[in-house]
């Protein structure tokens, strides 16, 4: 009897993992090598030469479409919305720690937003930054600001509605991992440096702190990267301009070169550096 020979079960699940993998990643393979063809390239094979052409032509820009303030745009609303889920995820985390009253209300109301269709929560999300603006308008005109109320643009912006939506789709993430993290936490550290003469700052900043932060790391790279790519809950809620990925959706219909795969590959690249430097930070103290 062979000990070595694998079950016609093994071999099957090994062929539909085999195609989950290459469903997942072969187009961005295929996205990432075609970025790199030569001036005559197209957007299909055969390649036409080897060369950093269109990536030159992406930073040049793309018709009426500045990618490099639409770039800025993502990664500064990225950061942002990583440091409000990070705060908030862990205050959270501590705050469900204890019984709550209406508790439970709470979490689902919080979590609901997991389930709801991304477009409606950024239909909801603009029509209720359109109606403040009516009332600012209105109340400006009451007051008489008439100077105030002629410069007035609207609410809607990066930093205002579009954090907002982002935020009930990223903040939902981070209160399940806080959960998962301090359901498994021994209380026994907390009671220890209590009994040490630790201040409830003390405890948390020496003992509760270092002991979930992978765990808050890895809240930030999800809260960042979910807002990195992040569309329909954006189209609706951010205003007058637009982030990386929109003007990405919008460029699809008109760009008809390999500039899309550059942009397609930058995205990708800043991805996977700002999980690399997750990993890398979490490594980090998990030793420390």
């Amino acid at each position: 009897m062979n000990l070595n020979k694998k079950p016609a079960a093994f071999w099957a699940l090994a062929l539909v993992f085999v195609a989950y993998v290459l469903f997942l990643y072969g187009p961005m393979v295929v996205i990432v090598v075609l970025s790199f063809q030569g001036p005559e390239g197209g957007l299909t094979f055969p390649m036409r030469g080897v060369s950093l052409h269109w990536f030159y032509e992406l930073f040049k820009g793309l018709g009426v479409v500045d990618i490099g303030a639409a770039l800025s745009r993502s990664l500064g609303l990225g950061l942002v919305v990583m440091a409000f889920t990070v705060v908030f995820s862990v205050l959270a985390g501590l705050a469900f720690r204890k019984k709550l009253s209406g508790g439970s209300i709470l979490f689902f109301v919080v979590v609901a937003s997991l389930i709801m269709p991304s477009i409606i929560v950024s239909l909801g999300i603009g029509l209720e930054f359109r109606l403040l603006d009516s009332g600012i308008k209105k109340a400006l005109e009451y007051l008489g600001w008439q100077d105030t109320l002629d410069n007035y643009g609207t609410a809607l912006g990066i930093y205002t509605s579009a954090l907002g939506a982002h935020l009930t789709w990223t903040l939902p993430f981070g209160l399940l991992i806080m959960f998962a993290i301090f359901n498994r936490f021994n209380p026994s550290y907390e009671e220890a440096a209590r009994d040490l003469g630790a201040t409830p700052w003390q405890t948390f900043r020496h003992v509760v702190l270092p002991l979930i932060a992978p765990a808050v790391v890895g809240i930030g790279m999800f809260g960042f990267t979910l807002s990195w790519d992040e569309i329909a809950r954006t189209s609706q809620a951010i205003g007058d301009v637009n982030t990386l990925p929109l003007e990405l959706q919008g460029l699809t219909t008109t760009v008809t070169t390999p500039s899309i795969y550059a942009i397609g590959t930058v995205t990708t690249v800043v991805s996977f550096i700002v999980m690399g430097l997750t990993l890398l930070l979490v490594k980090f103290l998990g030793r420390k």
